[in-house]
């Protein structure tokens, strides 16, 4: 027994430390990024970053990447200033022509801590400016609609997300970005999102992902159409 013991505390005790030394998760499609070929002449690739709404996509409809020049860099659980320290290797090195970034509610959800929006906000605008240096067309998405945060029962995101969306909205029209607002096409009056595109109050169902995806496209094509400032 307790050698049993001592065997969960050290793996409990690597795990930890190997989070530590990796807290943005960098090598979590270290293999995969370098299974990937550059990019052949008149590609349109576009890699989507984000959190486990991006993460959980494809897994939910795989048909949507399946033939086409789109990579998934979503990972569960990640904040915008995780996103922010492996965007080069997820995103910059892979050398998208688009990059479409939705992001920000598990920084609501204080995944790694307390953020101020104005820090969130910041870690998007920090990954469009090295996707623009990059020569990168951004696609800013809003925050889907939370009515509550499942993990999270003591937090209201509610008057969060719709700050954060204006900020992302008003920055993209100032810079040029396409800005997708994915928020009203999903939300109903409560804040949050319709019941028949949702999995829970925060993560969509296969619907959710089929309302999405032309949406996305729609933004992916009219910011391919836009010059780059």
């Amino acid at each position: 027994m307790i050698k049993k013991i001592l065997i969960a505390l050290l793996l409990i005790f690597t795990n930890g430390s190997l989070k530590a030394q990796d807290w943005a998760n960098i090598k979590h499609y270290a293999d995969a990024n370098s299974k990937v070929p550059p990019p052949a002449t008149g590609e349109k690739r576009v890699i989507y970053m984000g959190d486990s709404i991006t993460d959980f996509w494809i897994d939910n409809d795989s048909t949507f990447f399946a033939g086409k020049p789109y990579f998934d860099r979503g990972i569960s659980g990640q904040t915008t200033g995780q996103m922010l320290l492996r965007f080069r290797e997820d995103v910059i090195n892979l050398k998208p022509v688009v990059v479409f970034i939705l992001a920000g509610i598990n920084d609501i959800a204080q995944n790694n801590g307390p953020s101020k929006l104005e820090d969130i906000f910041g870690n998007i605008v920090s990954m469009s400016q090295l996707a623009r240096a990059s020569h990168i067309k951004v696609v800013l998405s809003s925050l889907l609609p939370a009515r509550t945060l499942p993990w999270r029962h003591a937090i209201d995101p509610q008057p969060q997300v719709k700050a954060i969306n204006q900020m992302i909205k008003a920055y993209a029209e100032e810079n040029g970005f396409i800005y997708l607002d994915y928020f009203t096409a999903m939300s109903v009056s409560n804040g949050g999102m319709l019941a028949n595109l949702a999995k829970d109050d925060v993560h969509p169902n296969l619907n959710g992902y089929k309302a999405m995806e032309p949406l996305a496209e729609q933004a992916i094509n009219a910011a391919l159409k836009k010059k780059q400032r």
